[in-house]
């Protein structure tokens, strides 16, 4: 039981650096793609930016969780349900914002986004980042039972695949000329970022009742 005990701890330690090493990465790319989105007037960067003022928030819901004693009584299930419940909460908050800037753009009511070398570079290293990241989190969150760093952890797999869509999106605008490539990049995202929030904010009372 010790050992068993232990090796829980372990593990809650480890996935709590994970969560800090995205949090300060994050921080990065929030004034990056912030700055380089409103000097472009990029719709995709601006989102991105704010998807990790969002992811802030989602890492800060972690360290709170995962800096608590660990437990088996109801406080704890309360701890880990709240914890999750707010990293699905900021799924939404991202959705609507990409939803309303890029029919903004997309109805020409901002100037047509420009290309943006840096937004690539940036997009390139967060893929990496990101994905590593995820993996080892994901790893994490199955051993110890946490379905908020479950949660977390697919937040870090969209901004991976929001990247993706990011470089299609901007690759587009830089080779093509295509500006309207931006804002439907990252429309993309939306379904994804809706289900995942579903599932974190609505599954987790199901489970309970």
């Amino acid at each position: 039981m010790i050992d068993q005990t232990s090796k829980l701890e372990s593990l809650r330690r480890r996935a709590l650096l994970l969560v800090w090493i995205g949090t300060g990465w994050n921080v990065v790319e929030m004034v990056v793609a912030l700055w380089v989105g409103v000097s472009t007037g990029s719709v995709a960067l601006m989102a991105y930016g704010l998807d990790s003022v969002i992811e802030l928030i989602a890492g800060g819901a972690l360290i709170w969780r995962l800096g608590k004693s660990w437990s088996d009584d109801r406080d704890e299930s309360q701890a880990e349900r709240r914890a999750e419940q707010l990293v699905g909460i900021t799924f939404f908050l991202l959705s609507a914002y990409i939803l309303v800037q890029s029919v903004v753009s997309l109805m020409g009511w901002v100037r047509e986004p420009e290309p943006s070398a840096v937004g690539v570079v940036l997009a390139l290293a967060s893929v990496g980042v990101m994905t590593v990241l995820f993996f080892y989190k994901r790893s994490i969150a199955e051993r110890i039972g946490s379905r908020a760093l479950r949660a977390e952890a697919m937040e870090s797999l969209v901004c991976d695949i929001q990247d993706l869509t990011i470089l299609v999106g901007l690759g587009a605008n830089a080779l093509l000329g295509w500006w309207w490539a931006d804002p439907v990049a990252a429309l993309a995202l939306i379904p994804l970022l809706v289900r995942e929030g579903m599932e974190a904010v609505f599954e987790s009372d199901e489970d309970d009742d």
